[in-house]
């Protein structure tokens, strides 16, 4: 049994054969989390990985899958970081995933510099909202809006935790691509790849994805497009595989 509370459900992340806790009011994830899961470069064996602005736990229970390595989710949100904890907890994952509720910025002390293999993160995407927008849902405004971390606050924290040669995965918005690379280079992330993503073919891409590594060489890879709908307005078949598995 899981413990649901308000309006909650339990839902399938179908290609993982896991279940998430959700509420529509508080936070729900979207394809930009399983994109980035998917997109991630992952240890196999052993390792450490941290999720940062961990929502309700979907980036470490996606990529729980793939990988050996424990992983360490944080969230400063109180309600997400409990969804995550039960998530975690319904999965019986708790051996290998565990959840902190905590400030990002305070990470490196608490978690230490130079030690992380791989750091995650769907950050907040748009600048602060006005005070209204807060005071509407201020759980869907804090995990939208750059009111408690800031994007240079991510970037900064991922190259602090990670060791010599250790990768940083982010999603975000195109318009965001100037800052996101400029600050990766200013905090020693060197940008190796980078994938557009789009809503079909003949639109303007609404996503991005970029990994670096820490002191890493110069060279930049701009991976092939990916469009999420075809033109009959149906998952494309790269997007139905990703979210459903090989047997769709």
């Amino acid at each position: 049994m899981v413990d649901l509370r308000g309006d909650e459900r339990l839902d399938y992340l179908l290609a993982e054969n896991l279940r998430i806790i959700q509420s529509p009011s508080v936070f729900a994830f979207s394809l930009d989390a399983v994109l980035l899961a998917r997109f991630t470069y992952l240890p196999f064996q052993k390792g450490n990985i941290v999720d940062l602005c961990s929502g309700n736990g979907v980036i470490p229970l996606l990529i729980s899958n793939k990988t050996k390595a424990t992983i360490t989710g944080v969230e400063i949100q109180e309600r997400l970081y409990d969804m995550a904890v039960r998530s975690v907890s319904y999965n019986h994952l708790d051996e290998q995933i565990k959840m902190i509720h905590g400030d990002v910025k305070e990470m490196p002390v608490y978690l230490g510099h130079n030690k992380y293999d791989v750091v995650t993160c769907n950050p907040p995407y748009f600048l602060s909202p006005s005070q209204d927008v807060v005071n509407a849902n201020e759980h869907l405004a804090i995990a939208r809006h750059e009111i408690l971390c800031t994007l240079e606050d991510v970037i900064r924290v991922s190259s602090q935790l990670l060791r010599q040669g250790g990768k940083a995965a982010f999603v975000h918005r195109p318009d965001r691509l100037m800052d996101i690379l400029t600050l990766m280079r200013a905090y020693n992330l060197e940008p190796k790849r980078l994938r557009f993503v789009y809503p079909r073919a003949g639109k303007e891409a609404n996503t991005i994805l970029v990994e670096g590594i820490r002191n890493g060489n110069a060279g930049l890879k701009v991976l092939p497009p990916l469009f999420v709908y075809n033109n009959k307005n149906e998952y494309t078949e790269e997007v139905r595989e990703i979210l459903y598995g090989d047997e769709q």
